[in-house]
């Protein structure tokens, strides 16, 4: 492990008032989403899309790293330039997706565990010779409602163990980790059973990750904010979602971790930036001693999505969208630091 390298890709990850761009869907995921606006599930046309994305004049601006699907850090702009030379070239860290996605636990109905450590080490190698810098690894917790046996012992223990194996092999070779222990909003649980849920997975992640001696210094946590379900009939504010997530993140994160990139989780755009702008301008004092790790974003959805509707698989509405695209990143930006305003919305 080569630790000055993997703590300078850290600082670059981290660097202030940046954050990182999540485009690694499956190729699966990236269809769905096709489909429900009615473009063509292709090669050609996720090739389009990501061409799309990378290509975005100034993006570098608001993003320090992109994280690709296994698909995408192969594939090259319709130009002929690979994708992964367009992001280094404008000072844009390369990352990749390494998990083979979540499959069923076997005996626990309605919970998963992430796979793909098999031949993991190999692959790994692979991608760094490609230019990869990073990786990330999400494990899904369904938290279900308040008095449910879930997620259960089982399921936690598993997603902890691999993540944390992930997270050692990727240091082995050179790679930070982004380690993502994400609960889901779906269902109907409290904001407070999403706090206890979300406690107890952190606890058992940092466990493991001690167990497989990673260095806590040379990785990036991506966890989901502390909200209640989208089905619960009580909606919190952003205040308490800014309040409960710190609470969590304080009583189990160690002070080694360098930096917290939050996840949208199914978020809208503006939801995910009011919530992360409330996070940092109420906690991200780092004079604070009991606030010890850079606060960022490394969202999906949160940043794509309007820029998808707008482009419509439409080569004429390209600019368009990478305007919407740069709309959204320039507002998580000023979320990270504190900035963020319901205006810029407008």
């Amino acid at each position: 492990m080569n630790a000055q390298m993997l703590a300078e890709t850290t600082r670059a990850m981290l660097a202030e008032g940046k954050g990182l761009l999540a485009m690694d869907e499956s190729n699966g995921t990236c269809d769905k989403r096709f489909a429900d606006l009615g473009i063509a599930q292709t090669v050609a046309m996720r090739r389009a899309w990501r061409d799309l994305l990378v290509t975005t004049p100034g993006l570098a601006q608001y993003v320090s790293g992109a994280i690709l699907y296994d698909e995408t850090i192969r594939q090259a702009t319709i130009a002929g330039t690979p994708f992964v030379r367009v992001l280094q070239d404008a000072g844009i860290l390369v990352g990749i997706k390494v998990d083979v996605g979540a499959k069923a636990l076997a005996f626990h109905p309605s919970e998963k565990v992430t796979e793909g450590l098999d031949g993991l080490r190999e692959r790994l190698g692979g991608y760094v010779a490609m230019g990869a810098r990073f990786a990330k690894w999400r494990a899904v917790i369904n938290a279900a409602p308040s008095g449910a046996h879930l997620p259960s012992e089982a399921c936690v223990r598993a997603n902890a163990h691999a993540l944390a194996r992930y997270a050692a092999l990727c240091q082995e070779a050179g790679l930070v980790p982004i380690v993502e222990p994400e609960v889901l909003m779906d269902g109907g649980h409290s904001q407070a059973h999403c706090l206890e849920v979300t406690e107890g997975l952190l606890r058992h992640v940092f466990a493991a990750l001690n167990t497989q001696d990673v260095a806590l210094e040379a990785m990036v946590l991506k966890p989901n904010m502390v909200v209640a379900g989208r089905g619960c009939a009580v909606q919190v504010t952003v205040e308490a979602v800014a309040n409960a997530t710190m609470l969590c993140l304080r009583r189990v994160v160690p002070a080694a971790v360098p930096g917290i990139a939050f996840l949208s989780g199914g978020q809208t755009g503006a939801q995910a930036c009011a919530h992360l702008n409330e996070v940092q301008a109420r906690y991200g004092d780092r004079s604070d001693q009991s606030q010890p790790w850079s606060l960022t974003f490394s969202f999906g959805r949160a940043l794509q999505h309007s820029a998808l509707e707008t482009w419509a698989g439409s080569g004429a509405h390209r600019e368009s969208a990478q305007r919407a695209l740069m709309h959204r990143a320039r507002c998580a930006s000023a979320a990270c630091i504190g900035r963020y305003d319901a205006s810029m919305e407008l």
